[in-house]
């Protein structure tokens, strides 16, 4: 899932780049594995928890999202992507996820695992916005943790749980689902919806105010636990085995706890994502 929930800054180039960078080799990484699962099939006699041989891929997206902070104006960039995929291992971005063996429930489910890690390059700083003038700067950090995903005929069902090494020490749960539907060999749509739980350190750090950063139009703020409820929908149009183009439509309603921080004008965020990936 395009993990939007995660708050970005226009402003940092750099952070705000390479946070894009990984959203987007997520989104067009997993899309170029569902389109090949098409082609090939899933939930059959013999599949493994992944490709048998390696698969790469290049490509180049645009990025158009619309952050919660208040100031912050709708941002669009336009990045490259890198995927990595075999049989063991997956690479998206500054991303990872070392596959454990799966479990298989019958001729069409099975449970696959993942051990995950994740730089992840959310924050801001004060320059962002006129909101966030005097306010210490909020720093990404390295998160790891584990993953579990329940693949069947109905629904898919993802679960994720991560913790944070760096400044925020915050943790986060994830609990998704997903439905993909193939339109003859080439067009592959794929609705999703995903609850992220974020835990008091995680609010507090991004979205909270401290005593000392607190103005006449600023006032201190203690972020609390908080869930955000993501809805999207994804198409993908495969046009042979090299060359896909994906379309990734997504929006994030914010929880209270998260609304009610003076730094937040928005109730939701939204997100596009237009891309293009060549498969080798």
């Amino acid at each position: 899932m395009a993990r939007s929930y995660l708050p970005r800054s226009r402003a940092s180039t750099r952070q705000s780049s390479v946070a894009r960078l990984t959203a987007m080799a997520v989104l067009l990484g997993g899309a170029v594995s569902t389109a090949t699962a098409q082609q090939t099939g899933r939930g059959g006699e013999g599949d493994s928890d992944g490709p048998e041989d390696t698969e790469w891929g290049l490509g180049l997206g645009v990025m158009v999202k619309q952050d919660a902070y208040k100031g912050i104006k709708r941002d669009t960039q336009v990045l490259p992507v890198l995927r990595f995929e075999n049989e063991y291992v997956e690479i998206f971005g500054p991303g990872i996820e070392l596959k454990l063996p799966s479990l298989r429930l019958g001729e069409r489910a099975r449970m696959k695992f993942g051990l995950v890690g994740e730089y992840d390059f959310s924050g801001y700083e004060a320059k962002d916005s006129p909101i966030l003038a005097g306010m210490a700067e909020r720093k990404g950090g390295l998160w790891l943790g584990a993953k579990a995903e329940w693949e069947n005929d109905l629904l898919d069902v993802t679960a994720e749980w991560t913790a944070a090494s760096g400044s925020s020490k915050g943790r986060k749960f994830s609990l998704g689902l997903k439905k993909e539907w193939h339109l003859g060999q080439h067009t592959m749509v794929m609705p999703y919806l995903t609850a992220h739980r974020l835990d008091k350190k995680y609010v507090d750090y991004y979205y909270g105010v401290r005593a000392a950063e607190a103005t006449a139009g600023r006032a201190a703020y203690v972020g609390k636990g908080a869930m955000n409820l993501e809805v999207g929908m994804r198409t993908m149009y495969r046009f042979d085995e090299h060359h896909s183009v994906l379309l990734d439509l997504s929006m994030t309603r914010l929880a209270k706890h998260i609304k009610a921080s003076p730094l937040v004008g928005r109730s939701s965020s939204k997100q596009l994502i237009l891309g293009y990936v060549y498969s080798f």
